[in-house]
């Protein structure tokens, strides 16, 4: 989306001119939500994508290693027409190394769930070459309805050793936004701000009324995590529900909604 408001087809939402054949027939996706995004809309199209992208289920494509080491040889020997990335899950080295070798490479930046719905839209039908999927519809109108419950503050971990949450302006932060519970992290000044648990003196710590602790990209369960919070309520949820944008959107209100309500014992 241009500065001005206008759909330019030509232009990612990193403002950045990508020269996207007039046929895409060949895709190579470097994030796990953007796989699924693509491989539900038109199976066949993805030639390659990371070791991570486990979505959907039985992916039969080429794999390139990971979100932060992709294999750029083998990408560039799957000859796609374009690489579909992430500005927050994928270097900026690795996309510059693509691009040298001629290869159109979209990026998508989306930090709330508003800008996700326009920045999927415009990466299947623009790179990707797509019909808007009827799930996209489904899933804008899952949150088109505002929440109207008792809210409460949270904080939200998301790795450990070392310790790092959910701070300022990001997609999962606006998700539980749009479900009640506040980032106590959301003025931070880094998005991803490192923690200290027992450090119950923080303001933000002592102002948390819920802990919330999803299984990706830390893997965070019932027995590992909770228990560094002291006597904190703590949830655990879905992490692909909470930060991935794609066909999970659709289910993703009712599933956090529901982990939400249910405290770990």
């Amino acid at each position: 989306m241009t500065a001005d408001g206008r759909d330019d087809p030509e232009l990612d939402d990193l403002t950045r001119v990508v020269d996207v054949p007039g046929q895409v027939a060949r895709v190579v996706s470097l994030v796990p939500s953007l796989t699924e995004a693509i491989a539900v809309t038109a199976p066949g199209l993805l030639v390659g994508a990371t070791d991570w992208c486990v979505r959907p289920a039985g992916l039969d494509v080429v794999r390139v290693r990971g979100t932060k080491n992709p294999d750029l040889a083998r990408i560039i020997s799957l000859a796609p027409d374009v690489v579909c990335a992430n500005a927050e899950e994928n270097r900026v080295v690795d996309l510059d190394g693509l691009r040298a070798a001629g290869i159109p490479v979209w990026v998508t930046a989306p930090t709330t769930v508003d800008a996700a719905l326009v920045s999927l839209d415009r990466m299947l039908r623009h790179a990707c070459g797509l019909a808007r999927p009827r799930w996209l519809d489904a899933a804008r109108t899952t949150w088109a309805a505002p929440y109207t419950g008792v809210r409460r503050t949270a904080l939200i971990p998301v790795w450990r050793r070392p310790w790092m949450a959910v701070g300022r302006d990001t997609f999962a932060g606006d998700v539980l936004r749009r479900l009640g519970v506040d980032n106590v992290l959301a003025e931070h000044s880094e998005r991803y701000p490192r923690i200290r648990p027992d450090d119950a003196g923080v303001d933000a710590m002592a102002a948390c009324e819920l802990v919330v602790l999803p299984d990706e990209p830390y893997p965070f369960s019932p027995t590992d995590g909770p228990e560094a919070f002291g006597g904190m309520t703590a949830v655990c949820v879905s992490g692909r529900h909470l930060t991935w944008y794609g066909p999970s959107l659709v289910s993703a209100r009712a599933v956090l909604g529901a982990q939400l309500a249910h405290p770990v014992a």
